[in-house]
């Protein structure tokens, strides 16, 4: 089941001329960046004259047939501000507490858009928070679009850094703002354009979709489907509601509702179940089961319309919060669910204080699964464990009738899946906004396709240079962290690994540069809590590159290697003062709140933790290793007599202790091309 968010395009008022109107982005508070080229635009009246000026520097443009204008603005020699830019054609127009400085945009999936409340430290930071030298504008609500419409517009607007604000910006891109500022002393604007979930796909432009035939034949493939896919979802849902009907297995909801979906829960009748069970033996596997969880709300997000993600269900489910139903699934939209569900609660339902939350789940086909989990805004979980009772129970089903259960024909993809889809809705509206450069982190979503991506990416990258028109413009992004449980497999690498290789792939593009993770991420969350390191390492690349700071930003890297008598001797590049051995790790981190012992792999005598050798049979074994010469470590294994090959931190969570001297982890690396998962055979 694929969740389509409705597309709403904001038009600019080409259709119904006459007053001088302005995009979102060109609002109060804005950053400008500091450049001989930052336009402003707008619509107004075909032919209509329009005057834009901002301290001493102003420009003129007359609206075409389409009722467009565009003015480019030469800020370069520009103080900071703040001014007040003014608009004038046939109306006037003031934007209000306009700086000129430094401009970023930050794009990817829901790691890119995770909010500094839930970061690691994030309460200490958004307290200390207050600096109207940093502006944050958020493109939301998200939008998608059908993957061929562009839009004009998008919603948002501009935030001052503070407290009551802050706590709502992306928590890597706040901390690269606040350290460019910190070092820069300038105004500092971040445009926040990501999407949580997205493939990389959906943010490639309508010409790069042509340049890239697998990507292509996928997206017109996909767009057929969607227009085949409502007859069969017609003929599905008439032959399911048959089967309900002639198995005797339709729902009946009780009467009482209130004694299952309002608070608090009865001594009696209830049941305790951990979060993250998939089932319940004391509970039926088909018929009704109710969860309730009591949430406690803080005063902040009181009274404030929020979105609950509720982690994939099987069954029909109904979703009450404080007695009050926000949500119902049933076969008229569709039956059960492979994706998360996100469900609405209306402002005058969020209380301060307890709240209360509670499912139905009626299930009368498959075995019911209940979700593993929720959140409210996307990031801020429903912790501790639910209250479940049975409303009522079905009988299992016999060989007979579940073999004449439908089967659900396979989902459309979701507008949100389409290739070009983000790009046209959310990233095209903003592109003339004038940026020094890209900040990406994505790559999650992609790790089914993990090989593909080395020539997306690349691609995508020079799609979004296409469509700015100044160049080379930096794009700066972030390699994936650790995830997945540790192994003690050498061998055992799966798409997560491959995607990281595919992201270093966009490295052979000019003015491009790579933050390391691989020491950060947490093994069983997907959403790593430490952002701030994050920030700081894309921040450091861009201070390094685009802003003449003498500092070192560049991971160790893999340069060359020989192999000689029983042993391998990897060399370095950017060891910036030699190869630091820390510490090798005495747990790992399983979420932001527990951590596990760790198991090393290579020898207790080992200096570094983390390479692997192979032989000519192409198995591989954990080896030993250590520093030598300051840029070079030599690497052996008893077990491979003869190494061929060699890896460093090719699993999903690896073990890994070997940095720089300024305290940045080697990247990972391996030297054999052997065939990985999601690569295409030959």
């Amino acid at each position: 089941m694929k969740i389509q968010i409705p597309l709403f395009l904001i038009f600019s008022a080409c259709a119904a001329f006459g007053d001088v109107k302005l995009p979102a982005i060109i609002s109060d508070h804005m950053v400008l960046l500091k450049s001989d080229k930052a336009p402003v635009w707008g619509t107004a009246a075909p032919g209509e004259e329009v005057t834009v000026t901002l301290d001493k520097v102003s420009g003129k443009a007359v609206a075409g047939q389409d009722g467009k204008w565009k003015i480019v603005l030469n800020l370069a020699d520009s103080a900071p501000g703040p001014f007040t830019m003014t608009v004038q054609g046939k109306n006037a127009l003031t934007v209000s507490d306009v700086l000129v400085g430094e401009v970023w945009l930050s794009s990817g999936q829901s790691n890119m858009a995770a909010m500094l409340q839930h970061s690691l430290g994030g309460k200490e930071e958004i307290a200390a928070s207050a600096n109207s030298m940093i502006r944050h504008f958020y493109v939301a609500p998200l939008r998608t679009s059908d993957g061929e419409t562009l839009a004009d517009d998008v919603a948002g607007k501009w935030d001052i850094c503070a407290p009551e604000r802050a706590l709502y910006f992306s928590a890597v891109s706040y901390y690269f703002g606040k350290t460019l500022q910190r070092e820069l002393k300038t105004p500092v604007g971040i445009i926040m354009d990501a999407y949580s979930g997205s493939i990389c796909e959906s943010w490639l432009s309508p010409e790069t979709i042509q340049k890239v035939p697998a990507v292509k034949a996928a997206r017109e493939a996909a767009a057929q489907y969607q227009k085949d896919y409502p007859p069969l979802f017609e003929t599905y849902k008439k032959d399911y509601a048959a089967w309900l009907k002639q198995s005797g297995r339709e729902d009946h909801l009780t009467p009482d509702v209130k004694a299952f979906a309002e608070g608090p829960v009865p001594a009696q009748g209830w049941v305790s179940v951990p979060i993250g069970s998939m089932s319940v033996p004391t509970l039926p596997v088909n018929g009704v089961v109710w969860l309730q969880k009591e949430v406690d709300i803080p005063a902040t997000l009181a009274n404030k319309a929020m979105t609950l993600g509720i982690n994939p269900i099987e069954g029909f489910e109904s979703v009450y919060w404080n007695g009050k139903l926000v949500r119902q699934n049933t076969i008229e939209k569709y039956p059960g669910s492979n994706d998360p569900v996100y469900t609405a609660i209306p402002a005058d339902l969020m209380k301060e204080g307890k709240n209360t939350l509670a499912f139905r789940i009626y299930a009368p086909g498959k075995p019911m699964i209940f979700p593993s989990g929720t959140a409210l805004a996307g990031q801020i979980p429903v912790r501790g464990d639910w209250s479940a009772r049975a409303e009522y129970v079905l009988p299992m089903l016999s060989a007979e009738q579940l073999a004449a259960l439908p089967k659900l024909p396979p989902m459309a993809v979701a507008k949100g899946g389409l290739s070009g889809s983000l790009y046209n809705a959310m990233l095209h509206p903003v592109s003339p906004y004038a940026i020094r450069g890209f900040l990406w982190y994505q790559g999650e979503s992609n790790a089914g396709n993990a090989f593909q991506c080395r020539e997306i990416l690349p691609a995508m990258i020079e799609g979004w240079r296409k469509q700015w028109d100044r160049g080379d413009l930096p794009f700066y992004f972030c390699q994936l962290p650790r995830y997945y449980p540790k192994t003690a497999d050498a061998g055992a690498t799966n798409y997560w690994t491959v995607e990281r290789e595919s992201q270093s792939q966009m490295l052979r593009l000019p003015n491009t540069a790579q933050a390391t993770l691989i020491d950060l991420g947490e093994s069983n969350d997907i959403h790593p809590w430490d952002k701030k390191e994050v920030g700081e390492r894309l921040a450091l690349i861009a201070l390094a590159r685009d802003y003449g700071k003498k500092i070192p930003y560049i991971s160790p890297t893999y340069e060359s290697s020989k192999f000689e008598k029983g042993v391998a001797v990897v060399k370095f590049a950017h060891t910036d003062g030699g190869l630091v051995a820390k510490p090798v790790p005495t747990v790992v981190p399983i979420n932001h709140l527990t951590t596990a012992p760790v198991v090393r792999n290579s020898s207790p005598d080992s200096q570094l933790e983390g390479f692997a050798l192979s032989g000519a049979d192409k198995k591989w074994f954990w080896a030993d290793a250590k520093i030598q010469n300051g840029n070079e470590v030599v690497v052996w294994s008893d077990k491979v007599p003869a190494p061929v090959a060699i890896r460093y931190a090719w699993t999903t969570d690896p073990t890994v202790n070997l940095y720089n001297g300024a305290g940045l982890p080697a990247a990972p690396f391996r030297t054999d091309d052997y065939p990985v998962a999601t690569q295409p055979a030959l």
